[in-house]
């Protein structure tokens, strides 16, 4: 049987994927097909909305820079659908030469056997990677081997409404830094109604399993066990541990007390609440930072700090988003032009360009010489946030992030978790007991068929 259909068929046991965010309907660009002495190849991408303009840009500038290759994007809808869908067309003719997946699908794709490593192009080269960001290579990497070069890289960071802060008598220069503080704030910037229902509420967060994530990694927690699956093959979730158990009473105190406010898994949704004045701060990617600063263009001025941590945590995030991985069923000119297109877009130029476009941080560090990208920050300086953010991490294991097969369904099934406490069915510890077991079981069932 088909290890791809078979790892299909996984997925629909364990339920429905997540939705990420900075996804809706870009097409892409289009080629003529069959233009003489042009190696032509297809990219599928998840980028909508602004991402996925910043990428039509990138692919227009290479066509325009590399006459002898066309790379024609093609969106495949959010990160799990395309995931899905690669699934799917594994080996077909109808796969692509070049794919962007994100971060959770890492294990798979190396496990899938259908790619050829990054590493294998760098070496031949001897292309110089000295420049690129130590903690965003770190997640990509395992055995020392670099699968996939990051591409669109983010981070968690605090949004916040500088306006609300002011009228509630809180310093706009001074956001949050511990959970403790998160409440405190919201007690001052949570607004009732003469009716005594909430207007706004002081924080929020999406039902979304990568803030799970994050906040395991924030206390210094693994998700899994065996080093986060980086010394060994992950066998068991940890997600019921400590640090997980603490999180979600936390989660729900803040919910309980009517400070913080849930608009569901959609982390669009929690975007929309924000720009339209429902929330005062909120955590989300840095990847829509361009959306809410311009969401609240005459409204209010946006506000960006660090992800708050409990008290004595030691803090740090995990790189988010995708990376760019080379399909080994390709003609071999059809991998060498993939790999053209890889680098141009990794080009400090282009890494700066990306991050005005979208907010995702550059992987290079040269990008921050341009001067376009020096002229944004001075004025949007919410941009410096999460690449502080990052520079601050120390890297752990913690901190380098998991590594299993079934991520996208762990993921899933941690919301699930989350919302049963929300939602008074369940104690936290009895969730995250219930969510481990289910997680374990998996990754035992997906380690048995990807066998090394």
């Amino acid at each position: 049987m088909k290890k791809g259909f078979v790892a299909g068929l996984l997925t629909v046991a364990l339920g429905a994927s997540t939705l990420l965010a900075g996804c809706s309907n870009s097409q892409g660009t289009s080629a003529e097909p069959g233009q003489k002495g042009v190696t032509e190849i297809t990219m599928w991408h998840a980028m909508g909305g602004a991402a996925g303009k910043g990428i039509d840009a990138l692919v227009s500038r290479f066509n325009e820079t590399h006459p002898n290759i066309k790379v024609t994007t093609v969106y495949q809808g959010n990160y799990d659908e395309l995931f899905n869908k690669f699934k799917t067309a594994q080996g077909s003719d109808t796969a692509p030469s070049l794919m962007q997946v994100y971060d959770i699908g890492t294990r798979f794709m190396i496990d899938s056997d259908s790619v050829v490593p990054m590493q294998k192009f760098i070496d031949q080269e001897k292309y110089d990677v000295s420049d690129f960001e130590p903690n965003i290579m770190a997640y990509y990497k395992l055995d020392g081997k670099l699968y996939s070069m990051p591409f669109n890289s983010s981070n968690p960071i605090l949004y916040y409404n500088k306006t609300a802060f002011k009228e509630a008598g809180l310093d706009p220069n001074k956001p949050p830094a511990t959970w403790k503080e998160v409440e405190e704030y919201s007690k001052k910037l949570t607004k009732k109604g003469a009716d005594g229902k909430v207007e706004r509420y002081g924080f929020s967060m999406a039902v979304y399993g990568w803030f799970f994530e994050q906040y395991l990694a924030n206390q210094g927690a693994l998700y899994v066990n065996n080093g986060n699956g980086r010394q060994a093959r992950a066998t068991e979730a940890a997600v019921n541990k400590e640090a997980g158990v603490k999180l979600l009473e936390w989660w729900k105190q803040m919910y309980d007390a009517g400070l913080l406010g849930n608009f569901g898994r959609k982390t669009s949704d929690t975007q929309a609440a924000f720009t339209s004045g429902k929330t005062a701060m909120f955590i989300d990617s840095t990847a829509v930072l361009r959306a809410m600063v311009d969401g609240s263009q005459g409204k209010f001025e946006v506000g960006t700090a660090p992800l708050p941590k409990p008290e004595g945590a030691p803090g740090g995030v995990i790189i988010g988003g995708g990376s760019l991985w080379i399909m080994k069923d390709q003609p071999e000119e059809k991998q060498k032009a993939a790999w053209e297109f890889v680098k141009f877009v990794a080009e400090p130029k282009q890494q700066a360009s990306w991050q005005i476009a979208t907010g995702y941080f550059p992987i290079r560090t040269k990008a921050y010489n341009e001067q376009e990208l020096k002229e944004n920050v001075a004025k949007y300086p919410q941009f410096e946030t999460a690449v502080k953010q990052l520079h601050d991490t120390k890297l752990s294991e913690a901190t380098t992030g998991g590594v299993i097969g079934v991520f996208p369904e762990a993921r899933a099934t941690v919301e699930t978790a989350i919302e049963e406490v929300l939602l008074n069915k369940k104690k936290p510890q009895e969730a995250l007991d219930d969510a481990a077991k289910k997680i374990t079981e998996a990754i035992g069932k997906y380690n048995q068929i990807y066998k090394k």
